[in-house]
């Protein structure tokens, strides 16, 4: 999904980003020898990175994706080993994956995970993170604490009962099994099914969708959906952007482009 797109350096083994004309992100989980399972190191590289790619004014949309037809198969096992040898690590390494996760969530623009093969513990958190999730029809998507005796973390164990609902969340932490992406849609954690061999490219043409509406549309409905689901004020939400609107040009834009029949050409947020 990077072809064509310029590299950006993540400082990290594991983690790829480039971004391209079209205003797409690719952000990708690049183990596929350990089936994308994400270290410590990515994990703490996460908040960072997505940083660099909120303030790149080239990026209209974030794709996250796996490498080697899997998307990700969570957290390195190898590595939890260590860490739940100690009760301090144990605590350190939580809040190390619950940042990633949150930062995952915050970004400004939309996001969108392109799931393949295996979406499994910590690699389902992230996709959940995300606004949207599309799937292959072969990919199976599993949340598997309840397997290994980890305690869930709250954050993204509510963020998954926001998604969900409460029964669904509970059918997925309870079992620790992993469900076909049609169940996953039935459920709700996934938003479209893709059937086999075409995710790569209507993924990339529906983030292409997205980018080329207005930025600041997008990012108020963001703002306003993200309050309703957090139990907040939706408007406390909308109101820098209903003040922004009035002096930018994208109402502008988008009225001439219809009147004129064409596509729109909306300018990056300032």
């Amino acid at each position: 999904m990077s072809d064509g797109r310029a590299e950006i350096e993540s400082g990290v083994d594991g983690l790829r980003a480039a971004v391209g004309v079209d205003g797409v992100a690719v952000l990708t989980i690049d183990r596929p020898e350990k089936r994308n399972a994400v270290t410590l190191a990515m994990w703490r590289a996460l908040p960072g990175l997505l940083g660099g790619l909120a303030h790149d004014p080239r990026v209209r949309v974030l794709m996250l994706t796996g490498s080697g037809g899997t998307f990700s198969a969570g957290a390195d096992i190898a590595e939890l080993l260590h860490v739940y040898g100690d009760p301090e690590r144990a605590d350190a390494y939580h809040a190390t994956n619950v940042a990633a996760e949150e930062a995952l969530a915050a970004f400004p623009r939309p996001t969108i995970a392109a799931i393949a093969g295996a979406c499994v513990g910590g690699g389902c958190q992230l996709a959940v993170a995300c606004d949207l999730r599309l799937a292959d029809s072969g990919a199976r998507l599993g949340i598997t604490p309840a397997k290994l005796g980890v305690v869930y973390p709250a954050v993204p164990a509510a963020r998954l009962v926001r998604l969900v609902g409460p029964a669904r969340a509970k059918y997925l932490l309870f079992s620790a099994d992993l469900v076909s992406a049609d169940r996953a849609a039935q459920f709700g954690l996934v938003d479209e099914v893709v059937a086999d061999g075409g995710l790569a490219e209507r993924a990339l043409a529906f983030a292409r969708t997205i980018a080329g509406r207005s930025p600041q549309t997008l990012g108020a409905v963001k703002d306003v959906v993200n309050a309703v689901a957090a139990g907040a004020d939706p408007q406390a939400a909308i109101e820098p952007w209903e003040r922004r609107s009035r002096y930018s040009p994208d109402v502008r834009e988008g009225l001439a482009a219809f009147v004129e029949r064409r596509q729109p050409v909306f300018p990056p947020l300032g």
